[in-house]
């Protein structure tokens, strides 16, 4: 009798012992899932706000003064430019990066052309006589260039 008690025992033991290490591996799986579902998330929200910065200039009208602040805040922003162009230059001046614009459909729409190329030169855009200068009362149409991937990669100024 008592052999078959200890056996007993030690048999609900081991029983119990599986079935915690299945409620364990149950809910570990589950949090595994959840954590997941948070970090994608997170990442999205991550990439609105990353991209919240630019909503300012999709579309708009803004100022001579607002474009020479952007030009301040994103020059120096990895594979990013900003096109400026004036009544003096339709042709337009890259700042930062050269990207390649023309027909949306195009694969590289939005591309840096060299990414160690670094062109423009912001002190021009105050300089009166030159063909960059921005007239900080004038009025600028902006635009934002996405690349294939729906990632601003540059702005572009036009007067």
């Amino acid at each position: 009798m008592n052999n078959a008690s200890s056996a007993l025992k030690v048999a609900a033991g081991i029983f119990l012992t599986i079935a915690l290490i299945t409620i364990v591996v149950i809910l570990f799986i589950s949090a595994q899932e959840a954590t997941k579902t948070a970090q994608n998330n997170f990442s999205d929200i991550q990439t609105e706000l990353s991209q919240a910065s630019f909503t300012v200039y999709d579309g708009t009208s803004i100022s001579g003064s607002q474009v020479t602040n952007a030009l301040r805040k994103f020059r120096d922003k990895d594979q990013f430019g900003i096109l400026v162009k004036t009544g003096k230059n339709r042709g337009g001046q890259w700042y930062g990066n050269s990207l390649y614009i023309g027909n949306v459909a195009d694969d590289k729409y939005g591309s840096v052309v060299d990414i160690n190329n670094r062109v423009g030169d912001l002190r021009n855009t105050m300089i009166e006589s030159s063909d960059e200068y921005v007239n900080p009362s004038g009025k600028f149409k902006a635009s934002i260039i996405k690349d294939r991937s729906n990632v601003v990669r540059g702005l572009v100024f036009e007067q």
